[in-house]
């Protein structure tokens, strides 16, 4: 198939993001003499100004950092639930659903994160990374195909709290692809953060990286957050805000044909790309047609299988004891394997092979399609020094009200945790949810790195795998693996609420052939149809190195309005 682009080369660094705005400001920082850091730190605050139906800038940031010397580590940019809330609330007073507004609050994770990884690693103050995104909420940005939609999709929803109309309704109604969206009161609030730093710039840059910290945790701006929690019923306290920081968790890696794929911990989804890219490799690979019957079904099942390990098992480790271990080992990942039939789907999510307890038994959906994911996006960089950054940022704005006069919508992630304190993606105080987003990168085989992610909830890890084996497996260049049609499998219970559970669907872009799919039909996958192009397929980045070439190459999804530029 033609490609709607190139893949962009060159030779000293690059940057994909979500955003072409975002890729512009952060390629900006690698050519005024930022660093990795610096730049990835821009296109995320960035992202959460531009892509305001899905990414918060006070809202998650799980970031995968590689030096150039081969230290990895991730920053957890995800809140815990607030100390107060009650252990059983929603099952007591919400007949065990999770009410859309505040009660979903958890700690707002990004800022943190973002100025974490500034203070470890970074070169440049916050005002330098955070001046394009005050910019683009200040002066405003065109509204492209994909916000327009949500906006319009989500219109009652924004309509349900007046502060949210107001931002997002101008005028009484969404805006249109081409119109002008401001956000002056959130540039006001990335101002402050901006003022409060130059105040203490007298002290050095770290002082003046605290202050912006501060500003944000234990200034105005939580006074504000917390204030209008209270009023609002939340329980999200001073307390919870002045004492968050972004933990740094361990990295997970499995090795695969020479390469070393490196994925987040299970505070978040992040082990279902490693133990599924396993599962297929020991079902075996070789000799399977890119996007046949066979091969999709090889993918299929092997995320089954993985999913279903997330289901049973995966919830923040400080309160749960996930069998990680286990999990990649390889008695389990054959096990996995060997159930799979080659000849039949799975009528729905595989059952329990490690532990005791009984297996999930999740309502199957009602509704006809998959609800739209909460919101994500996505930024990789590598700089000229071989550092390396994997981030993506996230939090919709549709799910509850914003803070009147801040333009923030606090992470409502708690919607990824389930409701009964039992299960391991349960809810509890000072728990963190079961994050989707989950950055990644690989360590290629020929000594180049490779970092990449996508939005997209569940679908995350399978567009990621996808695009992985079309450029590690198929030998596709990395604009030809991002364009190439994808599947998605529903058959497991939704990470966000309500938690959906479709048995046995699996969602083709239209650009698989009808043959395809009717041979999939045959295996008993109950085929659901994408168009042609979908955001639901998830949006890849990624950046690829070769140090044999001294050549940098940098993709870039059409599915969004993402953008990849390099030099």
């Amino acid at each position: 198939m033609p490609l709607t682009r190139p893949t962009i080369t060159g030779t000293r660094h690059a940057v994909s993001a979500g955003h072409y705005l975002a890729a512009a400001a952060a390629f900006s920082v690698l050519e005024g003499g930022g660093n990795a850091v610096d730049a990835a730190c821009t296109a995320g605050i960035a992202l959460g100004v531009l892509h305001p139906d899905i990414v918060s800038f006070a809202g998650v940031a799980p970031i995968m950092i590689r030096m150039a010397d081969g230290t990895v580590e991730t920053i957890a940019g995800l809140g815990p639930w607030p100390a107060s809330i009650p252990p059983d609330l929603f099952r007591e007073k919400h007949g065990g659903k999770m009410p859309p507004g505040v009660l979903r609050t958890v700690v707002p994770a990004a800022p943190d994160a973002w100025i974490s990884a500034l203070r470890r690693h970074g070169t440049m103050s916050f005002a330098d990374v955070a001046a394009p995104a005050m910019r683009f909420a200040a002066d405003g940005f065109a509204v492209y195909a994909v916000l327009a939609n949500n906006l319009d999709k989500r219109a009652a929803d924004y309509a349900r709290w007046a502060y949210n109309a107001e931002i997002f309704q101008p005028g009484g109604k969404p805006p249109k692809v081409g119109e002008k969206f401001v956000q002056a009161d959130l540039a006001k609030s990335i101002g402050y953060m901006i003022d409060q730093e130059k105040a203490a710039s007298g002290k050095g840059r770290e002082a003046g990286l605290q202050a912006a910290h501060d500003a944000f945790y234990r200034g105005d701006l939580a006074r504000e957050i917390t204030a209008f929690q209270a009023r609002e019923g939340g329980f999200l306290t001073m307390s919870d805000m002045a004492n968050y920081h972004s933990p740094l968790e361990p990295v997970l890696s499995v090795d695969w044909r020479g390469n070393r794929l490196l994925g987040c911990g299970p505070w978040c989804q992040g082990p279902v790309l490693l133990e599924a890219l396993r599962i297929a490799e020991r079902f075996g690979l070789d000799g399977l047609g890119h996007n046949s019957p066979e091969y999709l079904h090889v993918i299929a099942e092997s995320l089954k299988g993985a999913f279903a390990d997330r289901e049973y098992h995966v919830g923040d480790p400080n309160f749960v004891d996930v069998p990680i271990a286990t999990m990649l080992s390889d008695a389990h990942i054959a096990r996995r394997a060997a159930a799979i039939d080659p000849a039949r789907a799975h009528p729905g999510m595989p059952e329990r092979i490690i532990g005791i307890g009984p297996d999930a038994d999740p309502e199957v959906s009602r509704e006809i399609e998959p609800p739209v994911e909460a919101g994500t996006s996505y930024v990789c960089v590598v700089d000229r020094w071989g550092n390396a950054v994997s981030a993506t940022p996230s939090d919709g704005s549709w799910t509850g009200p914003l803070v009147p006069g801040t333009g923030l919508m606090v992470s409502g992630r708690g919607s990824q945790n389930r409701t009964d304190p039992a299960h391991p993606a349960g809810y509890a105080p000072g728990k963190r949810p079961r994050l989707t987003p989950s950055p990644a990168m690989v360590e290629l085989a020929n000594g180049g790195i490779m970092p990449f992610g996508t939005p997209g909830n569940d679908v995350q890890p399978q567009a990621m795998l996808q695009v992985m084996l079309n450029l590690l497996h198929f030998g596709m260049e990395p604009q030809a693996a991002i364009e190439a049609p994808r599947v998605a499998t529903y058959a497991f219970p939704s990470s966000s609420a309500p938690h959906d559970y479709f048995p046995g669907r699996l969602a083709l872009e239209g650009r698989i052939e009808a043959p395809v799919r009717e041979a999939l039909a045959a295996r008993d996958h109950v085929i659901a149809d994408w168009p042609d192009w979908t955001a639901l397929a998830g949006c890849v980045e990624l950046i690829r190195t070769n140090p044999a070439t001294g050549l940098i190459e940098a993709g870039a999804d059409p599915r969004r309005p993402a953008y990849a530029i390099a030099v």
